[in-house]
């Protein structure tokens, strides 16, 4: 193995060392100890890779959302009415939500929390990729033929905010977070559906 390849090990290591710790206690109740020790590696190697544990958040829920926003896109079938679109795409990300729930819960819950910094500058670009895809799904001729317009940022963003807190409800009352497939869709298409 290259220094690259080890250097990249063992970050992964440690970001799945503190996604358990998320998943077995919070993050709130996790520190650096315990990140190493699931990690089973050193303290001296997870500050070669990040400055705190924050950082360290950050890039484990930067590759989460990255791999929810794929699953969405690849849901949807572009060429589907209008209505059987906005279905598959609560569900895609409704079905990365169950891939790990605690994991979501980190994002919705505990990254604002962090405060200015880094965190504050994650939060706002995972809202704008979110705010992008739903423009990039909605922007389509066959939505257009069917009188749906991509929507402003604000717009996407209210729908987001919505949809994150029903999410974390769910995840945080221990329901299926299925269970807000059928509000999720009815919103989506009240604010994005076609316009007369």
């Amino acid at each position: 193995m290259t220094t690259t390849e080890v250097g990249t090990s063992h970050r992964r290591r440690l970001m799945e060392g503190l996604a358990a710790c998320i998943r077995t206690r919070g993050y709130a109740e996790t520190t650096v100890a315990d990140i190493v020790r699931a990690a089973r590696t050193s303290r001296r190697t997870f500050y070669a890779h990040f400055a705190d544990r924050q950082e360290c958040l950050v890039a484990l829920l930067e590759e989460s959302n990255q791999r929810t926003i794929a699953r969405i896109a690849a849901a949807v079938d572009p060429v589907a009415a209008w209505e059987v679109q906005a279905r598959q795409a609560i569900e895609g990300w409704i079905a990365a939500v169950q891939a790990d729930p605690p994991i979501t819960l980190s994002w919705i819950r505990d990254v604002p929390a962090l405060g200015p910094g880094r965190a504050r500058h994650f939060q706002r670009s995972a809202m704008r990729a979110y705010v992008r895809l739903i423009q990039d799904l909605t922007d389509t001729p066959h939505l257009r033929a069917a009188g749906v317009r991509p929507p402003s940022e604000q717009l996407a963003t209210i729908l987001l905010g919505g949809l994150r807190e029903l999410i974390a409800t769910a995840v945080e009352d221990g329901h299926d977070v299925a269970t807000i497939v059928a509000p999720a869709v009815a919103a989506t298409r009240l604010l994005l559906g076609p316009r007369t």
